[in-house]
């Protein structure tokens, strides 16, 4: 009994000494906060799981888009053929001039079953034989249907039996930067290349008065004129230049739009050329001095400094000092973003414009005419098409009216006549304008003939 006694009382210390010590190690701990400044912000974090596939590229899934693209785009081989010295020693003895045929080579997108590709003008230029070879490497010869070299994008056909895969024109207008897309070309004649990127920009103005998509996937110059497209496989752009001092891909690329591209390749298609629409206004550089002098250097959209006579800015109203901050649905921030919107249009295409004037936002209804004015090659003089009032004033029914002389004639009085011939060519309008003058030789004579206001002629000759 003694011994049961002794064993409970063990019993009854253990279990005190136990809750002693658990009450002890129980309490709630007592923090000291260490800080040298009484207001340091407290930043809460959240408490949300991660992703168990990770972030950003591993929730893409490109497979769709490469299987879609790939057996549409293609390899363009171009033949071209150069003459000139082969070596050193011709320079010193003399040979006779021998033809060496050069090989190009980019890729090109098919858009049609029956083998209409588009490709850049760039990679098929002065072409004398062109080579396409599919993804499965049969080659086919291949024409020339058209091509637009202000926009870099050329029109190719191929003849064959079968159909053949095919991408169809996405709405480049609907692109976001940020969006995945994939570069798509084929530069080594063996199968397409895929590599994945995202649009790092758009409306891209690389000092060629026109808009361009940019992204950050790798294209070489090999992938030239092949296909961007996003992550459906639509094809949002044709892949056409790189910035780079070597040469090759350095870390951005850019894309001419598929609305600019689809355009060009319908009007070669329909009418065997491109139909340009413009509104028929002049702009001023914005990072330019006299940007700076009038104040228009930092403005959010773009600047009017001048309305073309006849055009469709200036019959709808548009007026010097106008800023124009959008066009239909479009917001125009700089100067590319109004004329990526405006070359995928056409003469007689309608388009709202909204500027910005002292009274406040207006928007005017502009219709877009074809170019009326140009400045012609070699001289360098600006001419304009005549309207009725300039036939009747000049006694003339053809001819450009000069409307800008660079400094060297200036001393001819050439400013305000009309040309109606060049060295005894009749001229009918710019397009002859265009044509007639290119033909001129900075080392010979030309001849031109003028008519005044008074709708006497007088002709001049330049040597």
């Amino acid at each position: 009994m003694k011994r049961v006694a002794g064993i409970f009382l063990i019993a009854v210390v253990a279990a005190t000494l136990t809750m002693l010590v658990f009450k002890q190690f129980d309490k709630e701990p007592e923090y000291t906060l260490v800080s040298n400044s009484s207001d340091m912000p407290v930043f809460r974090t959240s408490d949300r799981p991660v992703s168990s596939k990770g972030a950003g590229i591993n929730e893409v899934d490109f497979t769709i888009a490469a299987e879609k693209t790939i057996h549409a785009v293609v390899h363009v081989k171009n033949v071209t053929m150069s003459s000139g010295p082969s070596s050193i020693w011709d320079y010193f003895y003399g040979s006779e001039v021998k033809q060496r045929p050069q090989v190009g080579t980019g890729s090109g997108v098919i858009i049609t079953p029956d083998g209409y590709i588009v490709t850049n003008n760039h990679v098929i230029a002065k072409a004398t034989e062109l080579k396409v070879t599919l993804n499965d490497n049969k080659s086919y010869d291949a024409e020339i249907i058209g091509t637009d070299p202000a926009t870099d994008i050329a029109l190719i056909k191929i003849t064959t039996d079968k159909s053949l895969p095919y991408l169809a024109f996405g709405d480049s207008d609907n692109t976001k930067i940020g969006e995945w897309v994939l570069a798509v070309g084929n530069p080594f004649n063996l199968t397409s290349t895929v590599t994945a990127g995202i649009v790092s920009a758009k409306a891209r103005d690389l000092g060629r008065r026109q808009s361009f998509i940019q992204t950050d996937a790798a294209v070489n110059p090999g992938n030239s004129g092949g296909a961007l497209v996003n992550t459906n496989g639509d094809l949002i752009g044709i892949n056409t230049a790189i910035t780079s001092q070597t040469g090759s891909y350095i870390g951005y690329s850019f894309a001419v739009p598929s609305n600019i591209a689809k355009k060009v390749v319908e009007d070669i298609m329909e009418y065997g050329n491109v139909q340009s629409g413009i509104l028929g206004i002049t702009t001023i550089p914005v990072n330019s001095a006299y940007a700076a002098e009038k104040g228009v250097d930092d403005i959010n959209g773009v600047y009017i400094d001048d309305v073309e006579e006849d055009s469709g800015a200036y019959e709808a109203g548009l007026q010097t000092g106008d800023v124009i901050v959008g066009i239909d649905d479009i917001k125009v921030r700089r100067f590319a973003d109004l004329t990526g919107y405006i070359s995928a249009k056409r003469p007689g295409d309608e388009v709202l414009v909204t500027v910005s004037r002292s009274e406040g936002l207006m928007e005017l209804p502009v219709v877009l005419k074809e170019r009326q004015t140009l400045e012609v090659p070699v001289m360098g003089l600006v001419v304009k098409n005549l309207n009725e009032k300039d036939k009747k004033l000049y006694k003339t029914k053809n001819g450009v009216k000069i409307t800008g002389v660079p400094e060297t004639y200036r001393g001819y009085g050439l400013d305000g006549k009309v040309i109606i011939a060049v060295d005894g060519e009749e001229i009918k309008d710019i397009n002859d304008a265009r044509t007639k003058f290119a033909t001129i030789s900075r080392y010979g004579k030309t001849s031109i003939m003028l008519v005044n206001e008074e709708g006497e002629r007088e002709r001049i000759i330049f040597q």
